[in-house]
Formats: structure tokens, sequence, C-alpha cells
């Protein structure tokens, strides 16, 4: 199961629950904002996460981890160099908030792939994509052929480059090496766009 959860806060953003329908268990990936919003759809389908994966450490993707792992005690997973963003508030950009935002708790990752505890064969290979962020990665399932893919690429865009370590050349290596050579049919889920597909993102002008 993958239930799309729209949240407001200072920029609107996709977070996801990816389910596994034989146990209920499963991943909350990039938990912007809105924790009391992501706990009573927790509590009500009574869901139990396993981790929270983040696809990378700006502010609207990280903004209510802190208050999802103190409630719910769970791992935080991200990116091999995401603890520069989880730490330091000018790089994750939450410095121009209200509140800054420093995650305490977090692994970061090589690319793997991520399991749950209770059902090993529902999982999600982690993919480096670095170029929006120096932390950028990809939750890929070949079973069910999705990828939630953050601010790496949207429907028919791509991720801003000019913020802390973003880099606009890296970013469409990654497109190009990591995203659109997976399968045609992969669905791509993005932080902020509708779906779209690795075919249909092969023949926009911005890749050609």
């Amino acid at each position: 199961m993958i239930l799309l959860t729209e949240l407001q806060g200072f920029i609107p953003v996709n977070s996801y629950f990816y389910i596994d329908d034989e146990t209920n268990h499963g991943f909350l990936i990039d938990p912007g904002a809105e924790a009391s919003k992501l706990l009573k759809i927790i509590d009500e389908k009574n869901f139990t996460i396993e981790k929270i994966l983040l696809t990378h450490g700006h502010f609207d993707h990280i903004g209510a981890v802190n208050e999802l792992q103190n409630e719910l005690n769970i791992p935080v997973c991200m990116q091999k160099n995401g603890k520069l963003y989880a730490k330091n508030s000018d790089w994750n950009c939450s410095i121009y908030l209200d509140a800054e935002i420093i995650l305490k708790n977090v692994t970061c990752l090589d690319d793997c792939e991520i399991f749950l505890n209770v059902n090993p064969n529902f999982k999600l290979q982690m993919i480096s994509t670095p170029g929006h962020t120096t932390d950028g990665a990809i939750y890929y399932s070949a079973k069910d052929n999705i990828a939630f893919v953050g601010d790496t690429i949207f429907k028919a865009s791509y991720g801003r480059t000019n913020l802390q370590g973003g880099n606009e050349e890296i970013l469409f290596d990654s497109i190009k090496r990591k995203i659109l050579t997976l399968p045609d049919e992969t669905i791509l889920l993005s932080g902020h766009t509708e779906p779209t597909t690795v075919a249909a993102e092969k023949t926009r002008v911005w890749y050609n």
C-alpha cells in the first residue's frame, strides 16, 4: 500500500506511507510537517512504522522528524552525506524559519537495501542521487515498480540546484544514470508534484 499524505508546512510537501499489506508494517518517507496529522493516520489505520526514510535533508522534508521519532522511537535513515543537513540549519534551510531544525539521531547509509524486520521480502533500495543536495537519495522497489524520488526529479522538471550543496551537472548525471535507467514503467513519486513515469520523463526537452 502506498498512501500519499499532503502536508502543509512552510512549503507544501508530499509524504508517503509505504506499507506491507500482509503485516501492516512499513516505512514513512519525508515527513516534512504536521506530525500530529501523521500520527493520527498511523493510529487510525493501525500502521506500525519501522523506519522513517528521508530523500534529503531540506527542512520541508524533515520538519516532523523529531516529534515523530520521540513518539514512535524508531530509526531515521538518510544518505551518507545527510549528517551535514541534519546538524546544520543553514544547509537544511531551516535557518530561514521561526524555528530551526536539528536532527539529533539519524542513521546515515551508503546505498543499500532497507528491509522490514517482520517481512524481509518487503524492502526498498536506497540509491544515492546527489545534485539537488549532496545527500539526495531515492528509494526504489522493483517489485512494485515505484521510486520515491523526493526533489531529485519532478513531473516535467527537477529540483533546484542553487541552495547549499546543489549542483546542476551532478543532478543531471544522477537523473540520467540512476533514475532514467530504471524500467520505463517505474512510477516516480516526488516531493512536490503529481506522479510521473520513467518513460514520460525520457521524453522531456530538458532531458534530451
